[in-house]
């Protein structure tokens, strides 16, 4: 049958040709793509650099190059790609324009040098935070001592290690947790709230000044608390 007897041309020889050249825009590209994320600052990212002939798009992952694309007259031609390499013919169209692209970028580089020169770097003193932290801390022990002494009274009469006492105070949910006759924690809010006390870090300066007040309420809702409890237990009989 006509056509059986032809002989087969392999591929072989021009697809290990495109590999190797692609092996090598790879290299050459991925020091491209290493320099953009240094100059932006990050790992992730794209930069589009514009030729006579095109647009050149290069997409880097974690500092290195996802991928390297031409868009030409023809459409996209994927150069580097993390799918499948281009067809010989059209990494030839690109590769017309390869050197472009780089002067491109350089140029683009170029454009940043001395842009810093004439930048000020004769700052404002900075303010110190010392005496706003000493009276947060202050403070904060003041609250400290109060919730533990409260902790102390309701580890007594409830007569349990572990509990918790709460109230509202101006609209706000107050939860004091105490572990013997010390408080656990303090915190306004509900989940997520505020830990006025806690086992870690002490709650910010701004936080103390919007709940200080309320401290002062719930320390009364407390005593107004205790107070009925003695109120109910006089009319007792045994």
């Amino acid at each position: 049958m006509d056509g059986l007897d032809e002989e087969i041309t392999e591929a072989e020889d021009v697809a290990a040709e495109r590999d190797e050249l692609v092996s090598a825009v790879y290299e050459h590209a991925g020091t491209i793509a290493r320099e953009l994320a240094l100059l932006k600052g990050g790992d992730y990212g794209q930069e589009t650099f514009s030729t006579s002939n095109g647009d050149w798009t290069v997409k880097y992952e974690a500092g290195n190059l996802d991928y390297l694309r031409y868009s030409g007259k023809k459409g996209d031609i994927y150069v580097v790609s993390t799918k499948q390499p281009p067809a010989p013919d059209d990494l030839a169209l690109a590769m017309e324009d390869y050197g472009a692209f780089v002067r491109a970028f350089n140029d683009h580089v170029a454009s940043f040098e001395g842009i810093l020169d004439e930048v000020d770097t004769d700052f404002p003193e900075v303010a110190s935070t010392a005496s706003v932290v000493e009276e947060r801390n202050r403070l904060v022990r003041t609250i400290r001592e109060t919730a533990d002494a409260i902790s102390a009274q309701l580890h007594r009469f409830n007569g349990t290690d572990y509990g918790a006492w709460k109230t509202t105070v101006s609209g706000k949910r107050w939860e004091l947790k105490w572990e013997g006759d010390r408080a656990s924690y303090l915190r306004v809010g509900g989940e997520g709230g505020v830990y006025l006390v806690s086992q870690y870090e002490p709650p910010s300066a701004p936080d103390v000044k919007r709940h200080a007040e309320g401290f002062r309420g719930f320390i009364e809702a407390f005593n107004e608390y205790v107070d009925e409890l003695n109120a109910n237990l006089s009319h007792v009989e045994l």
